[in-house]
């Protein structure tokens, strides 16, 4: 292992070209060693070790000798993230072609270090192992429209075909139907709103009355003379969120949905709604769409015996109490939709190390996330969409350090003494991580090694940027007396080491902990550029990565030949224990003692901007149900702004299940209401 003097000496010699770690450890053999592991919780989102880098002439630097000095580990690591980082891999993101690169190229290189493969081929027995491929389907892809008709009954002259794109087109959340029928009117569709509005009475048509009709439904909620909201100052309340409308419609017995901006809004966003962005709420059974208004107008002067056109009519839904308004029954509407819901297949990458003598059948997980956020469509501040964004640290680093790890740790197997007992080591590169842990999620539940036979599973997440020798390593309480087991090979690492008990997490190994396996986490912090499109290969710290990666292998030897097999710690015993804290004391990512959870993964990051940024939607949670997306930044909670992680873990706190929340998003540029109904946390998964 390279000593931290040797790192002290490279970091010199060309610190302004490849930063290194700072200065500040080279009389750390005059310090008291235990004071260089740091025990404690450890905010993943705040992590942030100071720069204390050494500026050099970059026209007189040595790269050769920089790179000579930094040695292979460095060296080799370097390459992987400069490769992985490059235009050629589109940012990785699942279901695109880089990422069908990326996978190749990690395949290549745990062939290259002798690993077999980890998973069966598809349909082949599940244990026998041809294939370095765990596929899997999310969902997630672009929808597509695959059917779309639209027709209007103009009585003698005939039917009248709408064109898809310019007068009409299919949302998101459409059903597969083929619908004729006459329309009904049903305003805002809002059942219930401030000053007791609501677009339906007592006395109007509701429940079986209106089906078989195709309600048309106005966007957004009721205007004043201006144009502007009734409901608040903002743009728009939560009132104004479509997947309730729609549902009181399909509750009164709507047959399709025919949905229009009302005209003279002045918040109105124009045009018609991207299939993909108009993708609210859970899919629908009936058609939906979506018309100009000016084919609103053509609808109402064929089928409204009183000849009202859509203003006029916005005019009756602003006061609310109309109910739904019937129309001409012998005027009908053809509505005919399909949508592909649109599902990205993506794969995990494995490779096996097989043991050997009476450890042989146990286990060691070494994994990190391979894929990462493409052109900033989802998990990237929208002002940077459509821009490359390379994932040097994120994940190129972490994934550079798996396949290093492979080759080492290869490498010890084949030079141990022939009758020393190992364990096997299963190296995988999870995709889909940025989308919700999808990847270890997915393995996790199709499992290709029972759980009880995993000793640990370590995970590196961000390791290529590091700073003052100093990194976080979490998960070192998920098994009882792993700290101090580890802490001599810690210490002999060199490094200033944050260790937090917590084995949950932004990262596949709160998968893992999940499911009751021991884990650790591995990070060198966030920075200024994550989720950004400067984090670029040249940014990277490969003297730093390579002291993490040495560090990781002796860990991993370490799992793989103690006799002792480690034993689980949820430390749920330990939370007990303590006093309760304020809630502000909570780390950013633990829901601590929060009775809901909203089923969101926040953005890391250095951002000046407030509101917290959604980088995956996790199935089955408020979030999903309410119709959050990834890639939206939540602005504002229950009327007030909304701060920073650690805002919204305080307020998570204040609520109980079944709370309704009013958010306003940040999409696509525009201000959107979200109301969130509050389920309750789920419980630890126990085996």
């Amino acid at each position: 292992m390279r000593t931290h003097v040797a790192r002290q000496f490279v970091r010199i010699a060309f610190a302004s070209v490849l930063t290194g770690p700072g200065l500040a450890g080279v009389a750390f053999a005059q310090d008291d060693a235990n004071q260089r592991i740091i025990e404690g919780k450890v905010d993943p989102y705040g992590f942030q070790p100071a720069n204390d880098f050494v500026v050099v002439d970059a026209e007189t630097a040595d790269l050769g000798r920089f790179f000579e000095d930094a040695g292979p580990i460095a060296r080799s690591w370097y390459q992987h993230v400069m490769t992985l980082s490059s235009p050629y891999f589109e940012g990785r993101s699942p279901g695109g072609d880089g990422i069908e690169r990326a996978a190749d190229y990690v395949q290549f290189w745990f062939e290259r270090a002798g690993l077999e493969p980890a998973f069966p081929a598809p349909g082949d027995d599940r244990d026998v192992w041809t294939s370095h491929r765990q596929h899997l389907e999310l969902p997630g892809g672009r929808p597509s429209i695959e059917k779309a008709v639209m027709q209007r009954d103009r009585a003698d002259e005939g039917l009248e075909t709408l064109e898809l794109g310019r007068e009409f087109t299919v949302l998101g959340n459409s059903g597969t139907a083929d619908v004729s029928a006459p329309l009904a009117f049903l305003g805002y569709a809002i059942e219930s709103g401030p000053d007791d509005y609501s677009s339906f009475a007592d006395d109007a048509v509701t429940g079986d009355e209106l089906a078989g009709r195709i309600v048309v439904m106005l966007r957004y909620e009721p205007l004043d003379d201006e144009g502007r909201s009734r409901f608040t100052s903002r743009r728009f309340s939560r009132h104004a969120a479509i997947p309730p409308k729609m549902q009181a419609a399909v509750d009164r017995g709507a047959a399709g949905i025919i949905l229009v901006n009302p005209p003279g809004a002045v918040f109105a966003k124009d045009g018609l709604q991207d299939v993909a962005a108009s993708r609210a709420g859970d899919e629908l059974e009936i058609p939906v769409v979506q018309v100009t208004p000016d084919v609103a107008d053509r609808l109402l002067a064929d089928s409204d015996p009183e000849g009202r056109d859509l203003r006029a009519l916005r005019r009756i839904a602003d006061e609310g109490g109309h109910g739904g308004i019937l129309f001409d029954a012998d005027r009908k509407v053809r509505l005919a939709t399909a949508i592909d819901g649109g599902m990205n297949r993506t794969a995990n990458i494995g490779g096996v190390l097989r043991g050997r003598g009476d450890l042989a059948d146990e286990w060691v997980v070494i994994g990190g996330h391979y894929d990462h956020v493409g052109l900033g469509t989802f998990g990237a501040m929208p002002t940077n969409r459509g821009r490359l964004h390379p994932g040097a640290d994120d994940n190129a680093s972490g994934t550079a350090g798996v396949i290093i790890a492979s080759e080492l740790l290869s490498r010890r197997y084949e030079e141990a003494a022939a009758d020393e007992d190992l364990r096997s080591i299963l190296f995988i590169a999870f995709t889909a991580e940025e989308t919700g842990l999808n990847g270890s999620r997915h393995y996790v539940a199709n499992p290709t090694l029972p759980a009880g036979s995993i000793n640990a599973m370590i995970n590196l997440d961000m390791i290529g940027r590091m700073r003052s020798d100093t990194i976080a390593v979490g998960g070192v309480g998920s098994a009882e007396g792993m700290l101090d087991d580890l802490r001599p090979i810690l210490l002999e690492s060199g490094l200033t080491i944050h260790a937090d008990p917590n084995g949950r997490g932004p990262s596949d190994h709160a998968s893992f902990h999940g499911a009751g396996i021991p884990v650790l986490f591995f990070f060198t912090g966030t920075h200024d550029v994550y989720h950004q499109p400067g984090d670029y290969g040249w940014t990277v710290n490969p003297v730093g990565a390579a002291a993490v990666v040495e560090l990781v292998v002796d860990v991993a030897t370490h799992f793989a030949t103690d006799p002792a097999k480690l034993v689980f710690d949820d430390g749920r015993s330990k939370r007990a224990a303590r006093p309760e804290r304020a809630p502000g004391g909570a780390d950013a990512n633990d829901r601590g003692y929060a009775p809901v959870r909203l089923g969101i993964r926040p953005g890391m990051g250095g951002g000046d901007e407030p509101g917290v940024r959604i980088e995956g939607v996790s199935e089955n949670t408020s979030a999903s149900a309410a119709g959050l997306r990834t890639g939206d930044v939540i602005i504002a909670w229950g009327g007030e702004d909304l701060i920073d992680v650690m805002d919204m873990v305080t307020r998570l706190r204040e609520h109980q299940p079944g709370d309704v929340v009013e958010m306003v998003v940040l999409r696509d540029g525009e201000e959107v209401v979200v109301p969130v109904t509050m389920k309750a946390s789920e419980k630890v998964i126990e085996n």
